[in-house]
């Protein structure tokens, strides 16, 4: 069953609680806004730099796009909402060994405005603007192509 853990919130986190809570998601709040908190329902799927940019135009063009959150800071980082987890442990180790970080099995993830050191997460799509949630192996997908075309690029410098 799927928890909220109660404290005084603005009125955005209230809202991105209530919106989580109607999704069946776990969301823990902090001092600093509202995390949720993964499992077997929902898991999250962080990107950064150029592959995070890549694999977004990826998901847009082929209309995959779904919730992702984008993370302050010097470097893109953006966490892209997923499920399917659970049947998907060759897509995770494929994902991991790209360099994506897989957040599953009670990870907690920032959410929108939760207040970080570098600024506040900020919804890139969100869930109420997603047409769906997609599956891990859709971004593990994403994840390949951007591969795919970093590598042809870097084969066209070379030549």
């Amino acid at each position: 069953m799927p928890t909220t853990f109660p404290s005084s919130v603005t009125e955005a986190t209230s809202d991105t609680v209530q919106d989580c809570r109607r999704r069946g998601w776990t969301v823990a709040e902090t001092t600093n806004g509202v995390c949720l908190i993964t499992d077997e329902q929902i898991s999250a799927i962080e990107l950064t730099g150029a592959r995070a940019a890549t694999v977004r135009r990826y998901l847009r063009a082929n209309n995959l796009s779904g919730p992702v959150i984008e993370i302050p800071g010097p470097q893109r980082r953006e966490i892209h909402l997923v499920v399917g987890a659970a049947k998907a442990a060759t897509a995770i180790g494929e994902l991991r060994g790209l360099g994506a970080i897989v957040h599953t099995d009670g990870a907690s993830i920032p959410l929108p405005p939760t207040r970080l050191s570098a600024g506040s997460a900020c919804w890139g799509i969100s869930p109420r603007e997603a047409r769906w949630v997609p599956p891990v192996v859709a971004i593990a997908a994403a994840v390949r192509a951007a591969e795919a075309g970093r590598k042809r690029h870097v084969a066209d410098l070379a030549s």
